[in-house]
């Protein structure tokens, strides 16, 4: 990553994989001590921000994570990446998919950004994406059943190729420990032990302790198909807690698996157990992560980068706001003028601010998103929805027997029974709304001020309700 992210996020990322997380993670504050998403204006803001979310995942700052990926993949052009900074940045949101079990949208990522860096021409990156690609097939491989020899032939092709672009080095050296695994399971022993060798010893120089662990793993899979347990399990072990020292999730459990396996064969009860409470350790470890919702972040945010690629001209549009793809207040006013409204209901968000100064203000754009949705649900295609300003929302409801207090009401129960967790993960304070409706057929401009006032009175009455400015009866209160 020389040339493409600050020195200082290199030493984190350094410090980590020699085995010195409480190093790491005391760099890791004094790089962010201005602002994690603060980034000099010589480096790419994509790259470096994704790099940071990767570093934060894996000193378990998961929101923290969840804000910086957000952050970054805003800035990237997915639809069109050119360069290596981009290819590395698609590489990275590959790695991170992968490390939350979206292996299939981790594919599609590391896939594009091999892409990507073919077309840069920088061999050092192409290199770096391609070894991404191959530890992919390689994954595939595990979990396939009569396709594995095939996805592992494939994992070696792209190994070789970025073996011959690799310059001495931390790339090199994982490129060398990642074929020989799939040379290993490809019944070449002797190379795949010559080459795992030849990878612990450059990283065990330099304590690359990711490349160390893998090596060691690699050797245990060949002592094991050797019927040489004894030596197995040792290396195994060694991999095991490399993968600790690192904290590296995705690797504890993998190697812990193959540890259980050795043990096992050797009928080693106690070394079974042993490498069975590893695997629950880092099991748990990746639960977590799930739980905060990294994985359904990071997903959400790509499904929603497509589409706004997609509606591009739409948002270009004075009439859309861009964030929700709903009307803005340049659109709701302009067709007011063309329609006999018969109820306007105005809301906002309850304490957004503290969401925002909370959560992180991408949060805040995805509850705003979210809330858009719900409401977009709640109206009917004839009702016209739009964001007003800021977390405040218009609805125009114009068709005849529509009923304004109750579509008001509806809505307000259904923000305050959503499940907020994918937003705003799992500790956050859930948003309510209040809402203010008045009834016309009158003119937009008079509606609204009828509507804004009754909003407030619901704000002081206690938020959380609905207040109409009109001789209608409220519905029922919920029971």
């Amino acid at each position: 990553m020389a040339g493409l992210v600050p020195e200082p996020d290199r030493r984190v990322r350094m410090l980590l994989e020699s085995g010195r997380p409480n190093a790491a993670g005391l760099a890791f504050k004094r790089l962010i001590a201005n602002g994690a998403d603060n980034v000099d204006g010589q480096w790419d803001p994509c790259v470096v921000l994704v790099h940071r979310a990767y570093l934060a995942w894996r000193l378990d700052r998961i929101p923290l994570a969840l804000d910086l990926v957000a952050e970054g993949w805003t800035g990237l052009d997915v639809d069109r990446p050119q360069g290596g900074a981009a290819a590395q940045a698609l590489g990275m949101l590959g790695d991170l998919l992968q490390a939350v079990g979206h292996h299939d949208a981790a594919r599609e990522l590391i896939a594009q950004s091999v892409q990507v860096a073919r077309r840069c021409g920088d061999p050092g990156v192409l290199a770096h994406c391609l070894e991404r690609e191959a530890n992919c097939w390689q994954l595939q491989a595990m979990n396939a059943d009569g396709t594995a020899d095939e996805c592992f032939r494939t994992a070696l092709q792209l190994f070789d190729e970025a073996l011959s672009l690799a310059s001495p080095g931390q790339v090199r050296d994982r490129v060398q420990a990642g074929s020989a695994r799939a040379l290993a399971a490809l019944g070449n022993l002797a190379e795949a032990e010559s080459r795992a060798v030849q990878a612990l010893t450059a990283g065990e120089e330099v304590q690359d302790r990711y490349t160390s662990a893998i090596a060691n793993w690699v050797l245990a899979e060949i002592r094991r198909h050797q019927g040489r347990l004894e030596e197995a399990r040792t290396f195994a072990c060694r991999a095991v807690e490399t993968a600790e020292w690192i904290r590296d999730t995705r690797l504890r459990m993998r190697f812990s698996l193959a540890l259980t396996t050795i043990c096992r064969e050797l009928e080693d009860a106690a070394g079974e157990v042993a490498a069975l409470r590893s695997l629950v350790a880092a099991s748990r470890t990746a639960m977590r992560a799930l739980q905060v919702g990294l994985g359904q972040a990071v997903e959400q945010r790509r499904t929603a980068i497509q589409a706004q690629r997609q509606e591009s001209a739409a948002q270009q549009d004075a009439r859309r706001d861009p964030l929700t793809g709903l009307l803005n207040r340049r659109g709701v006013a302009s067709a007011a003028d063309q329609i006999a409204v018969r109820w306007l209901v105005v809301l906002d968000v309850d304490g957004f601010k503290e969401i925002n100064d909370t959560a992180g203000h991408a949060a805040g754009d995805a509850v705003l998103r979210e809330l858009a949705q719900l409401l977009r649900r709640e109206c009917r295609s004839d009702d016209l929805v739009c964001r007003w300003a800021g977390d405040e929302f218009v609805v125009l409801l114009a068709e005849p027997g529509t009923d304004g207090p109750e579509l008001a009401e509806r809505i307000r129960a259904a923000v305050e029974a959503h499940d907020w967790t994918p937003q705003l993960g799992p500790r956050a304070r859930p948003p309510t709304i209040s809402v203010g409706v008045a009834a016309g057929p009158t003119d937009f401009g008079p509606l609204f001020a009828d509507a804004d006032r009754a909003l407030y009175r619901a704000k002081r009455a206690g938020r959380n309700r609905i207040e109409v400015e009109s001789d209608q009866p409220l519905p029922p209160a919920p029971t």
